[in-house]
Order: structure tokens, then C-alpha cells, then sequence
């Protein structure tokens, strides 16, 4: 194997790097369909690299070559790669196949019991007002999905600040937005260096949201002030997190963390009072084309391993 077989190794450290200016500068739904897709896609990519890079130096082991009847000087005429190497490549691999499997056991009965706790809410409508002094706003995935106002929160906005809150929940519900960061989320944990493109992912729907918001107010000031005074409510009567096994915690379906967070909430605002973002064709396709460079190099070493191997088997062993 050459040494471009390694870039799928790398190219999740510059994603990492490249996350959050491109959160920033590209409209937010783009944003996310290319942060999610792009972390699914560099996570799989770099998996297997690790699998191929394993593999490649247990086909040199005699005991294998001689099992699946494999010709020795064929196989070792091809690009050798070290057994320490292959033997850290098969450790992270069984890191990374453990941890995808948890945080996709975790994530999927996260959302099943979301769907079921959206079934028992009272009420028929989407929205659902509860009776609850602290403030908080979330949607719910299920089916149907809905969409959970506390008292607290309400008594805390204004009729048209009440307004931009509903249609940024609607934009959730409508969107499935949980799905976007399900992905991300899930390609993280395969691949630790993903996890600051996962994060903006999360960041990046938060703005989706908003920007349906202001479209739909046709009111980009009024949108960030109410983004910004949810945000204080939250803080002057925050919900109780204390609920470790909570379905909405597990998902990040609960608005208010990301409403009192030092970062995100500038951010937003600051956005919201700027003009829409437009989408740079370039970057994105740049963006686009380092993605797609990493997927090549993993099949190119998956299709020379191959070839290798066929040669092999059908060489004298």
C-alpha cells in the first residue's frame, strides 16, 4: 500500500479544523447536510483504512497464507505494511467498531423512547403547553412529533417572540433535525477527531431553525431578540437536568443547554443581525472534493488489496 492510504487518517483532523468556519460561513441547512455527510463519509472511510491496513499484514502471516491457499512470494511482492502498525490499526479498529455499536444502541433507544413519550403527551395538536415554571421549549421526534412549551417559557416572551419560538421548533420537527445529528453524532464516536464536526453540526441546525424563523417573521432583529431573551429565561429558571436516563438529554433534543451556552447563542444572534448567508459554490466544492478524495484513497487501497489477493489464489501457494 502507497502512502496515500493514510489521507483518510488525516483528512478528519483538518475536517475538525475546517468545522466551524464552515458552519459560519455557509447557509445553515448546507451546513449541516454537509458536516453530517461528510462525517459519515470520513468515518467510514477512515474505519476502513484500519480494517485494510490490518488485514494487509495478516495475509503475510504464514499460517493465513497457507489456510486460504495463498501464494507467499505474491503476497510478498506487494507494498508490505509493519505488524506494529497493522497491530495498532486492529486495536482502533475494535476501539472504534465498540464505541460506533454503544453510541448507536444508546442513540436508537434514545429515540424510541422519545417517539413513545411523544405518543403520551395530552392532547391532539403539535404543540403542547406544560405547566412548569422552568423555562424551556423542545421538540420531540415521533409520530407524530411534537413540540413542548413550558408556562415558564411563555410567560417569558412576548405574543410575536412566542411567535419566532414556534416556528423554530416547527422547523425541528419539520426538518427531523435529530437525524442530522444522529449521524454525526455516530460518526464521532467511530472516529474521536469528528467530534468538533459533530459539534457544529448540532450548532448548525440551531441555526437552520433560525434562519426558518426570521423567514418566516420576516424579522431578523425580532428572531434574535427572542433567541436571545429564551436564552436568559432559561438561565434565570433553567429546567432540571438532573434526569440522567431522560431520552430528550440522550438525543439533544432539549433547547435550553444550547440556549445558555457561552458559544452557540452569540454566535446565533450575531448571525440572525447580519444578512443571510449565501453559499460560496467554491468552498463547497472544495469541501466536497477533500471528502471525495478520502473515500477514493480507501477504495484504491481496498482495490489493489483485492487484486493482490486474487493474484495470490491463483498462483501456487
Amino acid at each position: 500500500m502507497n502512502a496515500a492510504v493514510y489521507l483518510p487518517l488525516v483528512i478528519p483532523a483538518l475536517a475538525a479544523l475546517a468545522a466551524r468556519p464552515l458552519a459560519d460561513r455557509l447557509p445553515p441547512a448546507a451546513a449541516t447536510w454537509l458536516l453530517a455527510a461528510s462525517s459519515l463519509v470520513l468515518a467510514v472511510a477512515s474505519s476502513a483504512v484500519l480494517g485494510l491496513l490490518a488485514l494487509s499484514a495478516l495475509v503475510r502471516v504464514p499460517y493465513v497464507d497457507a489456510v486460504a491457499h495463498l501464494s507467499a512470494p505474491v503476497i510478498s511482492s506487494g507494498d508490505s505494511v509493519s505488524v506494529p502498525v497493522a497491530i495498532v490499526a486492529g486495536g482502533l479498529l475494535a476501539a472504534a467498531a465498540a464505541a460506533a455499536v454503544r453510541a448507536l444502541w444508546r442513540r436508537g433507544g434514545a429515540i424510541v423512547a422519545a417517539h413513545r413519550r411523544a405518543r403520551s403527551l395530552p392532547g391532539a395538536g403539535q404543540v403542547v403547553v406544560t405547566d412548569d415554571e422552568a423555562a424551556d421549549a423542545y421538540t420531540i421526534p415521533g409520530w407524530p412529533c411534537r413540540i413542548v412549551i413550558t408556562s415558564g417559557m411563555v410567560r417569558s416572551l412576548s405574543m410575536q417572540e412566542r411567535q419566532v419560538l414556534l416556528a423554530h421548533e416547527r422547523a425541528h420537527a419539520r426538518g427531523s433535525h435529530y437525524l442530522f445529528t444522529s449521524v454525526a453524532r455516530l460518526a464521532a464516536a467511530a472516529n474521536p477527531l469528528l467530534r468538533p464536526v459533530a459539534a457544529q453540526a448540532c450548532y448548525t441546525v440551531e441555526r437552520w431553525a433560525d434562519e426558518h424563523a426570521a423567514a418566516e417573521s420576516g424579522d431578523r432583529p425580532l428572531t434574535a431578540r427572542a433567541v436571545a431573551r429564551a436564552a436568559l429565561a432559561a438561565s434565570a429558571a433553567p429546567p432540571d437536568r438532573s434526569r440522567r436516563g431522560d431520552p430528550l438529554t440522550a438525543l439533544g433534543m432539549v433547547s435550553a443547554p444550547s440556549l445558555r451556552g457561552a458559544g452557540p447563542v452569540p454566535r446565533r444572534v450575531a448571525a440572525l443581525l447580519a444578512p443571510p448567508p449565501r453559499t460560496p459554490l467554491l468552498l463547497y466544492g472544495a469541501v466536497v472534493l477533500v471528502v471525495a478524495l478520502s473515500a477514493a484513497s480507501a477504495l484504491d487501497a481496498a482495490a489493489s488489496l483485492h487484486q493482490l489477493i486474487e493474484l495470490a489464489q491463483g498462483q501456487p501457494a
